[in-house]
């Protein structure tokens, strides 16, 4: 419980003193203290675990993060706080370890799952440490979780004549002659309007990750197929 106190008191006063003058007071403050009996206080502080968490996200978002990247974000730094039931400036390595490594055995979560977790928490507790809420990110010695690379497969000219040949709708056809032929992400191709192909060039434009815009080409097939689909809808809807 003192040295809960004294964290508080030195991260109270890291605005205001450079490293040396906070080493002293600490050992002023470990002295001083030992000789007294602390007793814990039940009332909260006005900036709780909620507000700190809030305060990082709308940091976040000002950096232009998604709001589907927010959501992850939230959800994962208060499972961690719910579980470890402690105020952010008390929790320390050992604590992250010990939750990671629950965490991995409950769930029975991958590595590539496990790292994400901890990269995010890095980044939550860094971004305290910046803000001087906290003394020094609990996070920091804990390295990034080795993880392997798995090639992955991809479909042949077999596979892929089989899907076009299944496809029943016009718009299903449309749909793997464009995934196929340009490369781009599912989420990439639900985004795109009709104003975003050229059909003369044969190309698009995709709204990716990172919210970046870039250009994509697609193949006669594909122009052919996308064409027949579009004609064949008699909405106005951009999309």
């Amino acid at each position: 419980m003192k040295q809960e106190l004294i964290k508080d008191v030195i991260q109270g006063m890291l605005p205001y003193l450079n490293n040396a003058q906070c080493e002293k007071l600490q050992e002023v403050l470990q002295y001083t203290l030992s000789r007294y009996e602390v007793t814990e206080n039940k009332q909260q502080e006005n900036n709780s675990e909620q507000n700190y968490v809030e305060l990082f996200l709308s940091a976040k978002r000002i950096e232009g993060c998604s709001e589907k990247s927010l959501k992850y974000y939230k959800a994962t730094i208060e499972a961690m706080l719910c579980e470890l039931k402690k105020d952010v400036k008390h929790i320390v390595t050992d604590d992250i370890r010990g939750y990671l490594t629950e965490y991995q055995e409950k769930k029975k979560s991958s590595k590539v799952t496990i790292d994400n977790i901890r990269r995010i928490l890095s980044s939550f507790f860094s971004w305290l440490e910046d803000e001087d809420y906290i003394l020094k990110s609990p996070v920091r010695r804990i390295h990034r979780v080795k993880t392997g690379t798995n090639i992955k497969e991809t479909y042949s000219d077999e596979a892929l004549e089989l899907m076009r040949d299944n496809c029943a709708e016009l718009r299903d056809l449309a749909i793997i002659d464009m995934l196929a032929s340009t490369g781009m992400r599912v989420g990439e191709m639900v985004l795109l309007n009709r104003n975003d192909i050229d059909f003369n060039e044969r190309e698009c434009i995709v709204f990716g990750k990172g919210s970046k815009e870039r250009v994509v080409y697609f193949d006669a097939r594909t122009k052919i197929h996308l064409q027949n689909y579009l004609e064949s809808r008699t909405d106005d809807n951009p999309a």
